[in-house]
């Protein structure tokens, strides 16, 4: 059976708005007492002269375990109690109540250059850090050539890294945190600095060391693709508190659900203006034509309609681009128009979207309007979401990591109203 490395019992962090202190001498010492002896805040719930609450809860009463070779995500949106969580975790800051239980050596990667010495060379830093992390010299020697190897900054490993770029520094600091051997490697959103190899070579690194080496990966990211492909389990924080806790898809589904409403139509009545020196449009309503009203069901095939009235009075080659997304924000689809040259009249687009093409799932619709298909001069983001569910929920699929465009679905155009196409 394996052991629990991790764990957070209760975990309580506040934060007083404001200045540092509670204003006077005698709140500093109640406060300082109440900790020593274990008691609540006395002044926590004190108010500023304007009647605003002083104390800001950056998370509240948070708990779960974490066991030995596990890769744990966490998700939530900006202000969750994200990194203030790993920040306890890694021993910067302490809990205001509750306690933290670990058991190895933690290395942590919460910013850029956490833990470097802008004066000092690559190759200093990365012997500082092996001693921070608790490595003899003999053992980060032995290291050396691997992590300048996967950082890819041979060249400037005696250059000072205050001389280095955002991606160098992350390079460096993730090699280092991920080949010093750590029981607990802790990775909050630094990696979206690095470019998208190095974030592949990331990724599979933390497999090796979670997979291949049994070692634990606390891993923090908006890049929800990425927590999805590497994290078993995850936790979604919300204001401070752990709204869900457990098997990572159904965790994202349901943050990624939270805030998300079904819009199956859209009637601008004429109000939504796109006028550049290519255009004039109005777009008047954008619907799906389905049976349901609410949602659409797996194997139904449905039709995405478009209406508006347009004006092109240059001598340009436009086209409207059809992209539908999932809920990761990676691209499904997109459908492209026929292109239009001189165009005044009303237009009518219809995208049909065969059945079993999409899976259970929420997704969104977007529009661009383009010029050679090449120059954006319209963006229409996000302007339909609807959910795609499974009644039967027996033989769930599941595509994963879906990147690239998967199929051209029929579109078909209708000019109406004596539109004028030259």
């Amino acid at each position: 059976m394996m052991s629990i490395v991790v764990r957070a019992e209760h975990v309580s962090k506040t934060y007083k708005l404001g200045q540092i202190g509670s204003g006077t001498l005698n709140d500093d010492v109640q406060r300082l007492l109440a900790r020593i002896m274990g008691k609540e805040d006395p002044t926590k719930n004190v108010l500023d002269k304007h009647g605003n609450e002083t104390i800001h809860v950056a998370l509240s009463d948070v708990s779960f375990d974490v066991i030995e070779g596990e890769v744990l995500g966490i998700v939530g949106k900006n202000g969750a109690g994200k990194s203030t969580l790993l920040k306890i975790l890694s021993g910067i800051t302490s809990p205001t109540s509750g306690c933290v239980k670990m058991r190895g050596r933690v290395a942590s990667l919460l910013e850029v250059g956490t833990g470097f010495h802008p004066e000092l060379s690559g190759r200093e830093n990365i012997y500082l850090n092996g001693a921070i992390l608790g490595m003899t010299r003999s053992e980060v020697t032995r290291k050396f050539d691997e992590i300048v190897d996967f950082s890819g900054v041979a060249k400037f490993i005696d250059t000072p890294v205050k001389r280095y770029s955002s991606g160098m520094y992350v390079r460096l600091a993730f090699a280092v945190a991920a080949h010093l051997e750590p029981e607990i490697l802790i990775v909050d959103e630094v990696l979206a600095v690095g470019d998208a190899d190095f974030q592949k070579k990331c990724m599979g690194k933390m497999k090796e060391v979670s997979v291949g080496q049994g070692r634990t990966v606390l891993f923090v990211s908006h890049n929800l693709a990425a927590v999805q492909n590497l994290c078993g389990r995850s936790i979604f924080l919300k204001g401070g508190k752990v709204n869900a806790i457990g098997a990572t898809k159904e965790v994202l589904n349901k943050y990624l659900m939270d805030d998300a409403n079904s819009v199956m139509e859209r009637d601008w009545n004429n109000d939504c203006l796109a006028d550049t020196e290519f255009i004039k449009m109005r777009y008047s309503r954008i619907h799906i034509q389905n049976d349901d009203s609410e949602s659409i069901r797996v194997g139904t095939p449905f039709s995405i309609e478009v209406a508006m009235d347009a004006d092109f009075t240059k001598e340009e080659n436009i086209n409207f681009s059809f992209n539908l997304y999932n809920i990761y924000g990676q691209i499904i689809f997109n459908s492209l128009s026929e292109t239009f040259t001189h165009f005044k009249g009303s237009l009518k687009g219809r995208i049909f979207v065969p059945g079993d093409l999409l899976n259970t799932g929420i997704y969104k619709f977007s529009i661009m309007v383009s010029a050679d298909r090449t120059k954006s001069m319209f963006y229409l983001e996000d302007v339909l979401t609807f959910e795609v569910f499974d009644e039967r929920e027996a033989d769930e699929k599941w595509f994963g990591d879906l990147s690239v465009v998967l199929i051209r679905p029929k579109l078909r155009w209708e000019i109406s109203n004596g539109g004028l196409l030259i």
